[in-house]
């Protein structure tokens, strides 16, 4: 019976055979534990010397690190494994035994790490951290699909920027100059025209020198967009998806939470509704709390972000930023034109920024003013100006960055181990 390690349990007793990899391995002299792992979880297999052939003994004798194998034995419970189950092997048969692995079970630098990147994402911690990201896509996924959003994927080229900043990353298109997308954004409000409310994934770009342990220059985004939504309905959905997300984490990764140290209790307390201030609260909170200095009108950076969150055990919502620092797109709030109608969702427990929305321009009037102010094209922006001159309504939207949240959400302290192979100011290798 072929089986995978994450399966066993509805193997108790019986034979199966697993193709798995050689993690790690110890011998008392009678019996030889072998640790295995296929991808799908690790499990020991306990090979008794005078139980097995000698040529089965011996063969598992000449195993290294990360040698491939097909592993034939029978299942059993056991209190004392990590997984509750061992396997007392009866056959192996060896598929390719591995060169020293340069990995070895030592401490390693993390540029060491970094260079090998493609052979340290099969370490226990890295895999229990690439599988809590892809629970984490899996859940906002099911959340969006369960919300009757439709995906729509915007292109990766684009002719001009989302956000109006020269943060691009810019290359030829034939004999056109085009950039790597900072965000589907724009493409997405024009597919909320056609389908309602819709969502992207996928990569974007930013070609930031940043050097921050929360950067990379290649990241991904979930960018919903919906019709007939304002500002403050736009914020439940956002509640709604990370609490979601949070709680699915929590049901489904345990062990994988277990395996990083990461405090669930916090984790627990990540229930919609979340708190809201406005951006003239939060500057009244930081003068209040060690930054006297700090200007109506100013971003907030790192520190002021972390300060802020401190005050709050879920993620808080700052909205309504001054329109001078936020992108040309975003909405004034009617009754308030030096503000936006915007918001950023900051995570608890320093990690910042995770989520970008607001409710955007729907007067073409408005809309055609910003083109001036921000100096941007109309030939270039003439498509996204025809939204509002055929069947404009009020719309909005959200940007997630996927790596943040799962940083906060495995408790991390640098983005770079959050993706399989990240791309960062000084690393495009391996």
């Amino acid at each position: 019976m072929q089986a995978t390690i994450r399966d066993l349990s509805q193997y108790v007793g019986q034979e199966v055979r697993l193709g798995a990899w050689m993690y790690n391995k110890r011998s008392s002299g009678k019996i030889q534990f072998l640790q295995l792992r296929d991808g799908t979880g690790t499990i020991q297999g306990v090979l008794v010397k005078n139980q097995v052939d000698p040529a089965i003994w011996e063969e598992a004798q000449k195993l290294t690190q990360e040698s491939s194998l097909y592993v034939w034995g029978t299942v059993r419970e056991d209190e004392r494994a990590p997984s509750g189950y061992e396997m007392d092997v009866t056959k192996i048969e060896t598929i390719q035994l591995a060169e020293e692995y340069p990995i070895a079970n030592k401490e390693h630098g993390t540029d060491f790490l970094m260079d090998h990147r493609h052979l340290w994402i099969r370490s226990s911690r890295q895999n229990a951290i690439l599988k809590i990201r892809a629970e984490i896509v899996r859940s906002i996924r099911g959340y969006l699909d369960q919300n009757n959003f439709t995906l729509v994927d915007p292109p990766i080229l684009t002719p001009s920027s989302a956000e109006g900043t020269t943060n691009l990353f810019h290359t030829k298109y034939f004999d056109e100059d085009a950039y790597l997308t900072q965000s589907g954004q724009l493409y997405m409000e024009a597919a909320a025209m056609a389908f309602n409310k819709v969502y992207s994934f996928g990569p974007t770009f930013r070609a930031e020198k940043s050097k921050t342990r929360r950067h990379l220059i290649e990241f991904w985004m979930i960018e919903p967009e919906m019709a007939f939504v304002d500002q403050e309905e736009n914020m439940k959905v956002q509640e709604e998806m990370v609490s979601y997300a949070v709680q699915q984490v929590l049901a489904n990764c345990a062990s994988e939470l277990k395996l990083l140290g990461r405090d669930t209790k916090a984790l627990e307390k990540i229930q919609a509704p979340f708190p809201r201030i406005s951006y003239d609260e939060a500057v009244e909170l930081l003068h209040r709390e060690g930054f006297p200095e700090f200007q109506w009108g100013e971003d907030f950076g790192a520190p002021h972000e972390t300060k802020i969150a401190e005050s709050f055990d879920k993620p808080v919502f700052i909205t309504n930023y001054p329109t001078g620092i936020k992108a040309f797109y975003m909405k004034p709030d009617p009754n308030r034109p030096e503000v936006v109608l915007c918001s950023d969702m900051i995570a608890p427990e320093g990690y910042g920024e995770i989520i970008g929305g607001s409710q955007r321009i729907d007067d073409p009037e408005l809309l055609a003013e910003r083109f001036k102010e921000y100096d941007l094209s109309d030939e270039a922006y003439r498509w996204y100006l025809d939204l509002r001159k055929y069947g404009s309504v009020p719309h909005s939207g959200f940007g997630l960055g996927l790596e943040r949240t799962v940083a906060w959400i495995c408790g991390l302290e640098h983005v770079r181990e959050t993706i399989p192979f990240p791309r960062m100011l000084n690393r495009l290798y391996p």
